[in-house]
């Protein structure tokens, strides 16, 4: 017995994305290797983050397959407590990086992926009060970024949830996903004109004064190393020995404070490249996931939150951050279960509702075809063909 051809397209088309996924990051890790060879560099960090968000993946995508509801949900709760007991410490954080001013952190970054985990949770829940239930947690993930004093936390997953109501009436999931990759490179393009100083004078002074002045001093510094070193950069985690605002910073962490910049100073145009390539990579996965169009859209809105507060902070410097950041995106798209529909054969995005449209209509054919074999064929001399 042969499977179905829609189930065998989804798998080849898994598939092929997985492979994208392990070349790209593949090559990330190749290339940090690269820039460091020669010189007195530590390349741990970056293999460490790529290992967080290859075994995240993966845990998503088995987690997801078996219990999707219950896996997301406890994702969602996991990422909300390790963010309120984030005040005094997590893994990978420091002590100088919640000093410096206008730091968006590691719980910050958390709490944006508590909000997306509830809602794709809330997506794929059958009853009604459990999808109120799993919002309303989004909803005090969002309030709980403001106790911890960041407002940017609570307007970024504010917006998750609202991305997450609105994709309800979406239909094609590859206009969504599009219009979330150009907000997370014109937010790149922003840093860069910021550091570059290209903006008009006004608009300058005005998002000066919401990143402070230490963070666009930051900015430059990294610009200045990229142009010295614009291939291979100056070599993974340098930034703070080279950088002269760094080394005048008390207890400074040195990072940019930017995970554009810091590749571009770091590991030069390709490594630049290569991040790009990482987060385009997990947005073709979600378009080519099984799941439903609004788990898609959210988890891709969450993840595009997450890059926004990496391009203005340095939320992919902490392993739990780029660990929850694959375990969403696995998660969201993992195979469903035996049984369940799916709504990729309608344009990979077109809805639940284009999928039962196109059901329905295959069965009035199937219908229409057995009523007319079954009528009698009729002759010229009457209903029956008699004479």
């Amino acid at each position: 017995m042969t499977a179905p051809v829609g189930r065998d397209s989804t798998r080849e088309r898994g598939g092929a994305s997985d492979a994208a996924g392990a070349v790209i990051l593949a090559a990330c890790a190749v290339w940090s290797l690269v820039s460091a060879a020669g010189r007195d560099t530590r390349p741990e960090g970056v293999l460490l983050a790529l290992l967080a968000v290859a075994a995240g993946f993966t845990c998503g995508r088995i987690c997801g397959t078996l219990l999707p509801v219950a896996a997301t949900t406890v994702v969602s709760v996991a990422a909300l407590v390790m963010g309120l007991g984030s005040r005094h410490g997590m893994p990978g954080a420091t002590a100088a990086s919640d000093i410096v001013p206008g730091h968006t952190g590691a719980a910050t970054a958390l709490m944006v992926l508590a909000a997306g985990a509830a809602c794709c949770a809330a997506a794929a829940a059958g009853r009604a009060s459990l999808r109120v239930t799993l919002r309303l947690l989004a909803l005090g993930s969002a309030c709980a970024a403001l106790t911890l004093g960041s407002a940017v936390g609570f307007a970024a997953a504010l917006g998750v949830l609202l991305c997450s109501l609105a994709a309800v009436r979406m239909r094609h999931r590859l206009t969504g996903l599009a219009g979330l990759a150009l907000i997370a490179g014109l937010m790149a393009g922003a840093s860069w004109a910021v550091a570059e100083n290209a903006l008009p004078e006004g608009l300058a002074v005005s998002l000066e004064g919401q990143l402070t002045r230490n963070r666009v001093l930051l900015w430059r510094d990294a610009v200045e190393l990229a142009r010295e070193n614009p291939l291979l950069g100056v070599g993974p985690d340098r930034f703070g020995e080279l950088s002269p605002t760094a080394q005048e910073t008390l207890r400074s962490d040195g990072k940019p404070h930017s995970a554009p910049l810091q590749q571009a100073a770091e590991q030069g145009v390709v490594g630049v490249a290569l991040l790009g390539a990482a987060f385009g990579w997990l947005l073709y996965v979600l378009w080519r996931s099984p799941r439903t169009t609004v788990v898609v859209l959210t988890a891709g809105a969450a993840l595009t939150a997450l890059a926004a507060l990496a391009v203005v902070g340095n939320a992919l410097s902490f392993t739990p951050v780029t660990a929850g950041a694959g375990l969403l995106a696995g998660l969201a798209s993992a195979r469903r279960p035996v049984g369940e529909p799916s709504d990729t054969a309608t344009d990979t995005g077109a809805g639940e509702g284009g999928l039962r449209l196109t059901g329905l209509r295959g069965a009035g054919r199937g219908r229409a075809e057995e009523v007319r074999l079954r009528r009698p064929v009729q002759g010229p001399g009457g209903a029956d063909g008699r004479g």
